[in-house]
């Protein structure tokens, strides 16, 4: 507040404190000379009344006036600073806060909500959205929260347990649980729709850390492997199941927390509606220009490659295949339907001018890590295309969330772990029996480069 201010709200009592003395002066005039009226004149009782009915009124009008001006709140000038308060939200003036995703049961009954609310606001905790479960035997109550930084878990989570919460669950959470429920499942419902390998990862960000498991309807050698699941799914504690649409089943497990009913509908929206929409791909294509100018195309495969994918193996040599699968080279055939599905992971194939798939990139799913493969025709290796797919398999996997990826090849494949290398990323290394497990790091991977017009490969040691 500044100076001038501050002068004036203090004269405003002052000019107040007159104007009244100068009414009451007034008013003991007044009654004067009506008593004196009174006492004189014929018509006592009318003036009477009549005085009565005035003193009334000018009380009524001195009444709302002193009330008005005492609850109006003081002009502020522009470029005034506002005082300090001490009941700031949580994070105003810079104070540090903490995002939380919350899950408590509470009893079925009114006030239970509210408790838990104002137990929450007493410690200063800020509840940003609210989504309500019910169950049979009481309602889950899942939360966003922006906490102070100085409140631990532990006390958090004593303090729902004081209003009445029951089997809570905290973990931390980011800025993307901002978003409200029904525009979350809309976004979810998007990517499901444009692709079927985004329906796992959709999942995955609907439920939070969860174990996914995609159960193909038959083995390699033809045993029957899914169990029959209903129409309508399996709903468990902590378990559900579904028909995929592939024909298997699927299988989503989460045992730190219990699913709710009202999570089951939402993942049998997701999975119905990518049963119903089939298999699909996004159509893009990029087209790359190689050190010795021959162009390629790198696009996303799927099961409908199976066929050129089978010819390549035919064209590679034995060396080649024994360095990407790690077994006998005659079982590689019938990895390749369950490597090309979207149910599993995403694929990019690499076509010649003419048509010819020369080599593939796998990004398969393994819970919270995932991990990649390569496989590069012989007479196209040591060309950069190696690089430039592990390049985009990893951006892909960053862009998903994933937190880690490695890959699975021998020690000595130089060109595989020069790949890896070229990557610029921190690398684990794990060598055991002559196998080499090479782990990267994707958080913050540089977007990729290669736009839909044509770019060059740069002839770099990441070759292969």
């Amino acid at each position: 507040m500044t100076e001038a201010s501050s002068a004036r709200s203090a004269r405003r009592p002052q000019r107040r404190h007159v104007l009244e003395l100068a009414a009451l002066c007034t008013a003991v005039a007044m009654a004067d000379a009506l008593a004196h009226t009174l006492t004189h004149g014929p018509s006592g009782p009318v003036l009477l009344c009549a005085a009565a009915v005035a003193v009334l009124a000018t009380a009524g009008f001195h009444l709302w006036w002193s009330r008005r001006h005492e609850d109006a709140p003081p002009p502020t000038d522009t470029g005034a600073t506002a005082p300090a308060s001490a009941d700031r939200a949580p994070g105003a003036g810079g104070q540090e806060t903490v995002l939380w995703r919350m899950r408590t049961t509470v009893r079925d009954q009114p006030g239970s909500l509210a408790a838990l609310c104002t137990a929450l606001g007493a410690r200063r905790v800020d509840i940003l959205s609210l989504q309500t479960h019910p169950l049979s035997d009481g309602t889950v109550d899942e939360f966003l929260l922006r906490a102070p930084g100085a409140l631990t878990p532990d006390e958090l989570t004593r303090t729902v347990a004081g209003a009445g919460g029951r089997r809570s669950w905290l973990e931390r959470a980011d800025a993307h649980d901002l978003v409200d429920a029904p525009t979350r499942m809309l976004g979810l419902a998007t990517r499901t729709a444009l692709d079927s390998a985004e329906l796992p990862l959709a999942l995955r960000q609907l439920l939070g850390r969860c174990t996914i498991h995609s159960v193909p309807a038959r083995s390699l050698l033809g045993r029957p492997l899914a169990e029959p699941v209903p129409t309508e799914g399996v709903l468990e504690e902590h378990r559900m199941k579904f028909r995929d649409p592939s024909g298997g089943s699927l299988t989503i497990e989460r045992p730190q927390l219990p699913f709710t009913p009202t999570e089951f509908a939402r993942v049998r929206a997701l999975v119905d509606l990518d049963a119903r929409l089939g298999q699909r791909v996004p159509p893009r294509r990029d087209v790359l220009t190689l050190p010795e100018g021959n162009e390629i195309t790198v696009r996303r495969a799927d099961t409908s490659d199976l066929a050129a994918a089978r010819e390549m193996h035919d064209r590679c040599s034995s060396k080649t295949l024994a360095l990407r699968y790690h077994g006998p080279v005659g079982d590689a055939d019938r990895y390749l339907g369950h490597l090309l599905s979207p149910r599993f992971g995403r694929t990019l194939a690499v076509e010649t001018a003419s048509g010819r798939l020369v080599a593939l990139g796998h990004l398969l799913w393994d819970g919270d890590e995932t991990e990649v493969a390569l496989l590069v025709e012989d007479a196209w290796q040591q060309r950069g295309i190696g690089a430039e797919l592990l390049r985009r398999l990893v951006t892909m996997a960053a862009e998903t969330g994933c937190e880690s990826v490695y890959a699975i090849t021998q020690a000595s494949n130089t060109g595989m772990v020069a790949a890896m290398r070229g990557l610029g990323l921190p690398l684990d290394y794990q060598i055991e029996e002559g196998t080499l497990v090479i782990t990267a790091r994707p958080t913050g991977l540089p977007a990729p480069r290669v736009a839909q017009e044509s770019v060059s490969i740069p002839d770099g040691s990441g070759r292969r």
